[in-house]
């Protein structure tokens, strides 16, 4: 079986990292990403909100590099999981969890370097819980 997502998208807000209880470091961000459809109209463009989790150094240097408005392409795996709200109702969310990461935005205006082009994720996710 297979689980691969690649997206190509600009971050909506800048990655906010935090640590596990056993102090892993995790940084989530959002991607948009424009969706084609059909419509009686003709073509139509729509843009996806795609929450991203990175694990360890990749998230370490997702938050480091990566901010509001950038170009990324990420890989990685989709994962669903389910809870229990408030409500007492059954949810479910969905979020890819980053594989290798490639910052596609050029050097900043300022003419400083925008970081490592492309990063790839050592470590396998282990199952931790996600602190967010």
């Amino acid at each position: 079986m297979l689980n691969r997502v690649i997206l190509i998208g600009r971050l909506t807000r800048d990655p906010e990292m935090r640590f596990t209880p056993n102090g892993v470091p995790v940084t989530s961000f959002t991607l948009a990403v424009d969706r084609q459809y059909a419509s009686k109209q003709g073509g139509e463009r729509g843009t996806d909100f795609i929450d991203i989790v990175a694990w360890r150094q990749l998230g370490e240097l997702c938050a480091n590099y990566l901010s509001k408005g950038r170009l990324a392409a990420v890989e990685g795996r989709l994962e669903i999981q389910s809870f229990e709200g408030q409500d007492g109702q059954k949810r479910r969310v969905a979020r890819v969890i980053a594989q290798n990461v490639q910052f596609l935005s050029p050097k900043d205006s300022r003419g400083g370097d925008s970081g490592p082009r492309g990063v790839e994720n050592d470590d396998d996710y282990l199952g931790e819980e996600i602190p967010f």
